[in-house]
């Protein structure tokens, strides 16, 4: 089945143009969306990992339809692949069922690549540099105190998780992480009475 794939940004922009490319294409199937390609996790998107099978083929008008950084668009490619599924943009003439198309697929993996190590190495320096400066790195410590009358506040059942939250300092995080690890703490020692 060949399968087409329309995205634009907004709402109030159209899909009509790249509906009418797919069609001409051929595509028996277009599935369309308007929503943002900096979120990788999208309806569209998900509903097109749900529908193709291996054999198919997936075609967009542009590599841009599904994504908006290099990273995320080869990621997409690269799990349509893995499915045993074909990939065509027409825009950029890429057919990984062709040789040619293949090897664009190749270089632009190892140009994505190359971007993830460039971009690790980066990070990695800038936290030396931080320590350099004397920079203490990772979560602040947590007082103890503020989190055990964070604790007692919630036992009490008379505050909200926001009123323990502005009356303590403690994040909202860290206190439903302490509520936790309580309650783990309870069942542990209940199930060794048992």
């Amino acid at each position: 089945m060949i399968i087409g794939y329309a995205r634009v940004s907004t709402l109030d922009q159209n899909l009509d143009r790249q509906i009418c490319m797919l069609n001409e294409y051929g595509c028996e199937k277009i599935i369309q969306e308007k929503f943002t390609g900096t979120v990788k996790d999208r309806n569209g998107l998900t509903k097109l990992f749900d529908v193709i099978r291996g054999g198919d083929t997936v075609v967009v008008e542009s590599i841009s339809r599904l994504g908006r950084k290099t990273l995320d668009i080869l990621s997409i490619i690269q799990q349509i692949e893995e499915m045993e599924v074909q990939f065509i943009s027409l825009k950029e003439n890429m057919d990984t069922r062709t040789p040619t198309g293949k090897a664009m697929l190749q270089m632009m993996c190892v140009i994505a690549e190359l971007e993830r190590n460039l971009i690790v190495e980066r990070v990695k320096e800038g936290l030396e540099a931080s320590k350099r400066r004397g920079k203490k790195l990772g979560r602040p410590s947590l007082d103890k105190e503020k989190l055990e009358v964070a604790l007692r506040m919630y036992e009490s059942k008379e505050y909200s998780i926001k009123e323990i939250v502005e009356g303590t300092g403690i994040s909202q995080g860290s206190l439903y992480r302490a509520i936790h690890k309580r309650k783990l703490l309870v069942e542990t020692k209940t199930n060794d009475i048992i």
